[in-house]
């Protein structure tokens, strides 16, 4: 079984930044993601508010970045599933590549996004309903589409969309948007922008391709259809800690319970980024809880390895 100081589980900016200041600071590192290195924020065309790019940067290039600069201090990385945790010390964690050990574990697995729940979702994925704007809006162009939600997310991908599509529709259970300032001003300019409020989807329509939405006013209760071509759901995050909830405390939307240290309820294990509770879900936040957990790792790591020398005979 390979052993390591700190193993990171999860490789956006979060993971990324942990294995950066871990391996940096010379301590034995792995960083396992099950996908491709860089989390959700490799679907962002430009990201405008990361300190130090005034023109912005793509989502993309950024973790690009900070992977080729964890990669040479040493992080090494591998491409697998975590299927489980046994805490012990060291801790144990099973994937689909093998298990390895560690003295301190940092959880960086992100979230993924939220579904509608309605029906007609699952059937018509990837066949008119998306989750992402920056991967499909492409296909999609020149016919009408819409986004469901009201946040900077759902805003950012119906701005997004505009390049491409005839029309976007955002459609939005609540009567004011709940995006920040400047991606308002930016969505009520936009002439292909066009608000349903006080509005949910309560079905996707189509046999298979989507053909519609069928819609209800929260307020008058009236259904209506809405004709488009597309659908890009932009209704929040869920945390990826299903694997890790019999072992740490979450709270009861699945969110990591850590304090100020980014240390979870299990002696060890540190959790970053947005998966652990009262994240603001932001690029530079996560690159400060990524520091900040593998400081915490480092000094645990230290602590372990000292009190192995007072208990050795």
């Amino acid at each position: 079984m390979a052993k390591y100081e700190v193993i990171i589980i999860g490789g956006g900016p979060a993971g990324l930044t942990a294995g950066l200041y871990t391996s940096r600071a010379g301590l034995k590192s792995l960083l396992v993601e099950r996908g491709i290195v860089g989390g959700q924020i490799i679907n962002a065309t430009l990201v405008e508010n990361y300190p130090g790019f005034p023109q912005g940067i793509s989502g993309a290039e950024l973790v690009s970045l900070i992977h080729q600069q964890a990669v040479k201090y040493g992080l090494e990385v591998v491409t697998a599933d975590v299927t489980g945790i046994a805490q012990g010390q060291p801790h144990s964690i099973s994937t689909t590549e093998g298990d390895f050990e560690a003295i301190a574990i940092i959880i960086a697995a992100g979230s993924q996004y939220r579904k509608l729940g309605v029906l007609g979702e699952e059937s018509l994925s990837g066949h008119g309903v998306s989750y992402c704007a920056t991967c499909d809006g492409f296909f999609f162009r020149d016919r009408e589409v819409a986004v469901v939600g009201g946040g900077d997310t759902a805003i950012t991908d119906a701005l997004e969309l505009t390049r491409h599509v005839k029309k976007v529709y955002v459609i939005h259970r609540r009567d004011q948007l709940r995006a920040g300032q400047v991606l308002q001003q930016r969505a009520f300019a936009q002439p292909k922008l066009e608000f349903i409020w006080n509005s949910v989807v309560e079905e996707i329509l189509g046999e298979k391709l989507l053909s519609g939405l069928k819609l209800r006013n929260v307020k008058t209760g009236q259904s209506s259809i809405l004709k488009v071509a597309g659908v890009f759901v932009a209704v929040g995050l869920m945390p990826n800690s299903q694997q890790f909830s019999n072992i740490l405390e979450v709270n009861d939307t699945g969110y990591i319970v850590t304090d100020e240290t980014m240390a979870t309820s299990t002696a060890g294990i540190f959790a970053a980024g947005d998966i652990r509770r009262n994240s603001p879900r932001q690029v530079a936040a996560a690159v400060g809880d990524g520091a900040n957990a593998a400081v915490s790792a480092f000094k645990y790591v230290q602590e372990a390895g000292d009190r192995a020398r007072i208990t050795s005979p």
